[in-house]
């Protein structure tokens, strides 16, 4: 369950941001949507969804980049540039692109993330020094690197490594733990690398290999970042693939049919050519009595296809817990089916083991007081003159004063008249008339 995640010098995010999924001090109602974990006796109240909203260019994107990034980050284990450039997220392979490009001097670079796991409340950071903006052959090194377990400190690096308290994390401890402890820690302090993280090198080898793996494997299947959702796949690989083997995962078909797909079923097929599985549309031939495999993107519309490449992340999330966080969720997708998802992770008798969505949109049917909480709506805005981002919470406003948000107004309503800022007012009638006049250039 994530609780915060934290990045300064991001792309437009140049102060430091936090995009939090705690409740919000006097928030009620819509209880429905919050999640409860118990740290030492301590109540952790966590928000089982969260949308955000903005203009174009506002910066909705690089708060989801930046997660990506440090996903990306934190399983490479290091501040290199990646030879694998799949990801559409050029920056989580290519980290000359992360700073800020108005800078004229190395500033650092942070991310924090604070999870709840394992029965584990995990708080990680860092703070790098990656140059400036497209400085690729910039020598980079870790600044800062903090991990904190149920709240008590275990090892903080910076100019010096401190391991402070290996008992937070005593029940992934091996046995042998404790018995040549200052021999382990000038071991770590020799062989901390600049370019690598201490968490998933130093640490893992030399402390305790079973919490890193917890923390790696949240970060790898429950931290779940679609970053472009245009080039969203799912990708389903097979062991012992078999020419022309076609798979029909009957969860994913019943809910494509409930959607309204064209063909008589939806399926993933491999060809001995190529391992990669390949969603198609399996449509039985009546004349030759036999089904026939046509390529999804010639048979089916793309809202249909990235429906049917979104929802078995949404299973995933259901089964496992994970968050998952989609760029332009509502893309081409009908808004019916997206409430029905979103009301599925609202909902406590299916949402069992905490399963969070995280989304930003252009669609204001989501500004609804009925289906969102106030610290569930978030917005970001641009300033002009900067150019830098900066993201808030509808329950930032409070509920009092000229300003104040009440629990059951119109949100869509007031955020159209510019209530809560993050909204533009563009007019391209100027632009037509210099055309129309023969003064423009077209």
């Amino acid at each position: 369950m994530l609780l915060e995640f934290t990045t300064k010098n991001y792309k437009s995010f140049v102060e430091e941001t936090k995009f939090s999924m705690k409740k919000a001090a006097k928030q009620s109602g819509l209880d429905y949507s919050l999640l409860k974990e118990k740290v030492k006796r301590k109540l952790v109240e966590g928000l089982c969804s969260s949308v955000i909203y903005g203009p174009n260019a506002a910066g909705k994107s690089n708060i989801i980049s930046a997660m990506d990034v440090f996903r990306a980050i934190v399983l490479r284990g290091n501040i290199k540039n990646s030879e694998e450039k799949s990801s559409p997220n050029t920056a989580s392979y290519a980290l000359e692109l992360i700073p800020n490009n108005k800078f004229t001097s190395s500033m650092p670079v942070e991310f924090y993330v604070e999870f709840f796991e394992d029965g584990t409340l995990v708080k990680y950071g860092v703070s790098l020094d990656l140059g400036l903006f497209l400085e690729e052959d910039y020598k980079r090194k870790v600044i800062n690197e903090e991990l904190s377990v149920n709240g008590e400190l275990v090892f903080k690096r910076g100019e010096k490594l401190v391991i402070k308290n290996l008992k937070a994390i005593k029940k992934y401890l091996p046995e042998s733990a404790g018995q040549n402890y200052k021999g382990a820690f000038e071991i770590a302090r020799s062989s901390l690398n600049q370019e690598e993280l201490f968490l998933t090198n130093g640490f893992r080898l030399i402390f305790s290999q079973s919490f890193v793996n917890m923390v790696t494997d949240w970060f790898a299947n429950k931290f779940m970042v679609i970053y472009r959702a245009n080039s969203m796949q799912l990708i389903k690989r097979f062991i012992d693939p078999q020419k022309k083997t076609v798979y029909v995962e009957a969860t994913t078909d019943k809910a494509a049919k409930l959607f309204g797909i064209t063909s008589n079923a939806i399926g993933y097929v491999v060809s001995d050519d190529d391992s990669e599985a390949k969603l198609c549309s399996i449509i039985n031939n009546t004349k030759a009595k036999k089904s026939t495999a046509i390529a999804a993107e010639i048979f089916e519309s793309y809202g249909t296809i990235r429906f049917i490449n979104l929802f078995p992340l949404v299973i995933r999330a259901m089964q496992t817990g994970g968050t998952l966080i989609v760029d332009e969720f509502d893309a081409s997708i009908h808004p019916m089916a997206l409430m029905s998802i979103i009301n599925i992770f609202h909902n406590d008798d299916i949402n069992i083991h905490n399963a969070q969505l995280i989304f930003n949109t252009h669609n204001p049917i989501f500004l609804n007081s009925n289906l969102f909480r106030r610290d569930e709506i978030k917005f970001v805005e641009r300033d002009d003159n900067s150019q830098y981002s900066t993201l808030y919470a509808l329950s930032d406003f409070g509920t009092t004063g000229e300003r104040g948000v009440r629990k059951h107004e119109d949100y869509m309503k007031k955020y159209f008249i510019s209530q809560y800022g993050a909204i533009k007012d563009i007019d391209f009638t100027p632009i037509f008339e210099e055309i129309l006049s023969g003064e423009g250039e077209v």
